[in-house]
């Protein structure tokens, strides 16, 4: 009788505990069609990722369940910048039609209390949808003053939309400030999940977990610490394989700027090495960006069912929130979704995935030509969201700077895109951007017997592929008002084309929104 009572009390519990989550979901879906009636779309992405309404952070989740991908993300829903943090959530049939699913998980229990956090996803062989994230609260119940309380937390959906079960599954062995962003996958029989710490010494590390249930947890390793003392945590690692190789991902926190790498509040790299099941994981490369731009931070990615390894970035800040006023509305949006291959020099190539091409509504094909030297050319006059293809003659041209001016308004500001030949590498110039941050940012670039830049202008941001993605830059960018022109320019010599088009590129959006 006694089993009984206690059998009816945990279910009477579980009910409880449901019921309380769907309320803070609906009270949260509330706010964000409330905050949405007034949402200015100046800077509103229209090719990507963001949310209706409300704050949005990492990319969470990433996952392919029930005929659909599912990307859930960090989300405060009650104004436009950083709070209390939900699992927003899209989901896609094909990558680049995309439609607003209902909030996913909601801070409903004490250890989440301070945030449901960031984490991810993966299907089980019973093809039920399982949500590893962290619980969060801060220690002294108010702000992070006093660090925090993170444990490992799961809760699992039968249609990816509504969750359930939520439960504690990991807690750190000591009273650590930093212990969170599990990534797991399986091999073989066994589940392994990684995420980011902070050790006794306060240095920053990877470590290791291994499963046979998805549910009890055994610490196997730790995986990998930061060489630099400076670090002090690794943000949302994720370890996948490429090839023979594995690549190791994460955003070092308390690294020092050094040259043109790190100049960002916070940054994701990566590292290339060996591992297998019941090794050590052995670098065979030094630390690089992923990214070279303003706004890249938190990156996850995932397998599709055709094998590819895809990623997504967070195009935002914490260190720099405006220019958004509160009443935009709204503020952050994901990265196009990337295809990474690894080079033979061990180096990543981050490319638009192949689908990206079907957003394409109309082209202005410009063929071959030749900016003169010291020109400046109006390639349209009032552009949209776009895509821009340029293929320069290397052999030919002797402009020292090669640039496309995007974003540029009647007063004159602009984002400069282009490739220095002087430095050899691509840039990305906000100079003269005519709101918010500004810096330059760049990235190492061989242009060989030709370059290729492939540029994507949406309302908010510039995303800049050199050579195929061997080197890219991602910014947020927020023009002023009226027409927002593109210019093609040279300095000091001539720009020889062989072929320049721009696409107008239209909504990723369902037509039911």
């Amino acid at each position: 009788m006694r089993a009984l009572q206690s059998a009816l009390d945990a279910d009477g519990l579980i009910r409880k505990m449901e019921s309380d989550l769907e309320n803070l979901i609906a009270e949260a879906e509330s706010g964000v069609a409330e905050l949405s009636k007034r949402r200015d779309d100046r800077w509103h992405p229209t090719f990507h990722i963001a949310p209706v309404a409300g704050w949005m952070n990492d990319p969470n989740g990433l996952s392919f369940f029930n005929g659909r991908y599912q990307v859930y993300f960090q989300h405060h829903p009650l104004s436009g910048t950083p709070g209390l943090m939900y699992w927003g959530h899209v989901s896609s049939p094909d990558l680049i039609t995309w439609f607003h699913e209902p909030i996913a998980l909601a801070p409903s229990m004490e250890e989440d209390r301070d945030g449901v956090f960031s984490g991810s996803a993966v299907v089980d062989a019973n093809n039920v949808l399982h949500a590893y994230y962290t619980g969060h609260r801060w220690r002294n119940g108010i702000d992070g003053k006093d660090d925090s309380l993170e444990v490992q937390m799961m809760a699992t959906s039968h249609d990816g939309v509504r969750f359930e079960d939520k439960q504690v599954i990991i807690s750190p062995p000591t009273d650590m400030p930093h212990f969170r962003d599990p990534k797991v996958w399986k091999m073989g029989d066994i589940w392994y999940m990684i995420l980011g710490a902070s050790s006794d010494k306060n240095r920053g590390e990877v470590w290791l977990y291994t499963s046979t249930n998805m549910t009890d947890w055994e610490f196997h390793s730790v995986l990998f610490r930061d060489p630099d003392p400076n670090v002090f945590m690794l943000e949302c690692p994720d370890l996948f394989p490429l090839g023979d190789k594995w690549v190791l991902v994460y955003g070092p926190m308390g690294k020092t700027p050094t040259g043109y790498q790190s100049r960002n509040g916070h940054n994701a790299g990566y590292v290339v090495g060996n591992w297998a099941p019941g090794k050590t994981f052995s670098p065979l490369t030094p630390y690089h960006p992923v990214d070279w731009g303003h706004n890249f931070y938190a990156p996850q990615t995932f397998e599709s069912p055709d094998g590819r390894r895809i990623m997504f970035g967070w195009m935002g800040s914490f260190t720099y929130v405006a220019p958004y006023p509160s009443e935009d509305g709204w503020n952050g949006q994901l990265t196009l979704p990337r295809e990474l291959r690894l080079n033979e020099d061990m180096t990543l190539t981050s490319s638009p995935i192949g689908e990206v091409n079907q957003l394409r509504v109309a082209t202005h094909d410009f063929g071959a030509l030749i900016v003169p030297e010291n020109t400046s050319i109006v390639l349209v006059e009032d552009a949209g969201p776009v895509e821009i293809e340029v293929v320069i003659d290397s052999t030919r041209s002797t402009s020292e700077r090669i640039g496309l001016l995007v974003h540029k308004t009647p007063d004159g500001s602009h984002v400069f895109v282009g490739y220095d030949d002087l430095s050899g590498r691509v840039f990305l110039d906000r100079r003269l951007t005519g709101n918010g941050d500004r810096g330059c940012r760049s990235a190492p670039c061989s242009r060989g017997e030709q370059l290729e830049l492939r540029i994507f202008v949406d309302n908010g941001s510039v995303e800049v592929y050199a050579n195929g993605g061997q080197s890219v830059l991602s910014s947020m960018s927020f023009p002023t008002s009226g027409p927002r022109s593109i210019e093609i320019s040279s300095e000091s010599g001539e720009i020889a084309i062989d072929s320049l088009k721009i696409h107008r590129v239209g909504t990723i959006w369902e037509p039911t929104n």
